[in-house]
């Protein structure tokens, strides 16, 4: 399966790090320092996301973050503000 056509099924988190398991069985891990609204946010926060476009983003309503799989396949971090 290409990376443009990888797909987030499930979201968990550790204390440093942000895992996206995805359709195909990968799991990507990516540091949590590299998303501060993540980093700073509640576990209440965190667990509080939805699956977007049949997989390709993920959303934190609570805290106004959006991540793409392709994104995250790339090691994109968010941009400095």
């Amino acid at each position: 399966m290409p990376n443009g056509d990888a797909r987030a099924k499930e979201v968990a988190f550790t204390e440093d790090e942000l895992s996206v398991q995805l359709t195909d069985g990968r799991r990507l891990s990516v540091p949590l320092a590299w998303f501060p609204r993540l980093l700073h946010a509640s576990a209440e926060q965190r667990a509080n996301y939805e699956i977007l476009g049949d997989g390709h983003g993920i959303h934190w309503p609570d805290l106004d973050e959006d991540l793409s799989v392709a994104g995250l396949l790339k090691g994109s971090p968010a941009p400095a503000h």
